[in-house]
């Protein structure tokens, strides 16, 4: 069974869709939008995934939408294992950052601390090339299927933000988060 759950490419993105996202419902399209996949092969992937239970189909006003089937034996052993592999790679990802910046201050939200009323995902402050950013984003959009909001400061206007206490900035600073870099608090003490 091992060798049809993780048979292809397009199978993995799916599973980390409906592993990631067990209360969402996708029609085919959205699908291969979503995955940026092929819709053929991921209409083929869903015929596969359907027939071993692992998610579920409804139609509705013509079309037809796709669930993960929490029902399904092994569905809480497949999602930890898919949230161990993305926080392998996520961690992967904050690396590529740190590697090609200057980072003073860096802060998750959003989509990392599952807050879907955060303004953005992201926040850096720092000496960032944003080529070189936008090149960590963009694979980190091809491996999860997902686009990232940031926003990136320099240190000036970081601190002029703080000083002045501005709303966006606090929105973060008092929001659900993980600090992974604070470079100001650790010069201040």
């Amino acid at each position: 069974m091992l060798e049809k759950i993780f048979g292809s490419r397009t199978r993995v993105k799916l599973f980390r869709l409906f592993l990631t996202h067990p209360e969402e419902e996708y029609f085919v399209r959205e699908i291969a939008r979503t995955i940026d996949e092929q819709i053929n092969s991921v209409r083929r992937e869903l015929n596969s995934l359907e027939e071993m239970g692992i998610v579920k189909s409804e139609t509705r006003d013509r079309k037809k939408y796709y669930f993960a089937n929490t029902e399904f034996e092994l569905f809480s052993e497949l999602r930890a294992l898919m949230m161990k592999s993305r926080l392998t790679h996520e961690r992967g990802f904050l690396q590529d950052i740190q590697r090609h910046a200057q980072v003073k201050y860096m802060v998750l939200t959003g989509y990392f601390v599952n807050d879907d009323s955060a303004q953005v995902d992201l926040l850096i402050v720092g000496n960032v090339s944003r080529a070189k950013l936008d090149q960590v984003l963009e694979e980190f959009k091809e491996r999860f299927g997902k686009q990232l909001r940031y926003t990136l400061m320099p240190n000036d206007e970081y601190h002029y933000r703080k000083e002045v206490t501005d709303k966006f900035l606090y929105s973060i600073i008092n929001g659900r988060k993980i600090v992974l870099v604070d470079k100001f608090s650790e010069s201040a003490e």
